[in-house]
């Protein structure tokens, strides 16, 4: 009877919790406040910060400047300029990027000369962004608090064991952030297009990625979808996005991207 009722009680709290994800319009459970992902988000900030602090470059680097003027025009049609962004580039040869919750974008500058022009690292600030985008953060804890109420439901009744948390880890919490992965992919790529990049430069980005990378685990035991299946889906979305960027104001931009493209040239063919 205990049982019954707390499931009715359950399914009346994740319903009156469902979201719809802009841009996505998936529907999603979060019971994470943003003020409660504000406060973890601010103490990751402060690890992040001081484990990396004598490696930032300063505002005035060409690195952070090209990171910069992306990631404003990304930001500009993510429907979030009311955050506060700070853009931070850390010189550090890891291949990776990051956007914490409320706006706070890490770059390293190892991944430069993989994403090639201010296209590829569209596509890469476009995919953080798109986490930012979709709360995937809060998302996730959400998820996890319905996952540890399940264990704790089921350990009523059965001992899971070491089996039933290789299962809990390959089989449900590896891919849900493979779907928020391709999810984010897909935000990106519809940001970037409209931020007047140019979305087939995505592909081209990924499979530079996949060469620099050479081994990856198996997909099944990763939390991100591999390489070509990656590629796979982008192609897939790819006239969505060329229609999207068809109908934002891309003329007037493109000057604007020339001039930025000559400017930083001589940056990413040196690196």
């Amino acid at each position: 009877m205990y049982t019954g009722g707390g499931g009715i009680l359950f399914g009346i709290y994740y319903v009156n919790h469902l979201e719809v994800v802009p841009i996505s319009n998936r529907r999603r459970f979060i019971d994470v406040t943003p003020k409660q992902e504000a406060r973890l988000a601010q103490q990751a900030y402060s690890e992040i910060m001081k484990r990396y602090r004598h490696k930032i470059l300063p505002s005035w680097d060409n690195r952070t400047r090209f990171v910069r003027s992306v990631a404003q025009q990304i930001i500009r049609v993510s429907g979030m300029e009311d955050l506060k962004w700070e853009v931070y580039v850390i010189d550090s040869p890891e291949k990776n990027a990051f956007v914490l919750p409320g706006g706070k974008i890490f770059v390293f500058t190892g991944i430069l000369p993989i994403v090639e022009n201010q296209h590829g690292l569209a596509a890469v600030l476009g995919h953080e962004i798109g986490h930012q985008v979709a709360r995937h953060s809060a998302e996730k804890l959400s998820f996890i608090k319905i996952i540890i109420l399940l264990q704790l439901f089921l350990s009523f009744f059965i001992d899971p064991g070491i089996l039933g948390n290789i299962f809990l880890e390959l089989g449900i919490m590896m891919p849900f952030s493979r779907k928020c992965e391709s999810e984010a992919d897909y935000i990106g790529l519809l940001l970037m297009a409209q931020a007047c990049y140019n979305p087939e430069e995505a592909i081209k980005m990924w499979k530079r990625m996949s060469k620099a990378e050479k081994v990856a685990p198996p997909q099944f035991l990763s939390t991100h979808p591999n390489h070509e299946a990656r590629i796979k889906k982008i192609s897939e979305w790819l006239p969505e996005a060329l229609q999207k960027r068809a109908k934002s104001d891309c003329v007037n931009q493109f000057e604007g991207f020339r001039s930025t493209t000559e400017h930083f040239r001589p940056l990413w063919v040196n690196w």
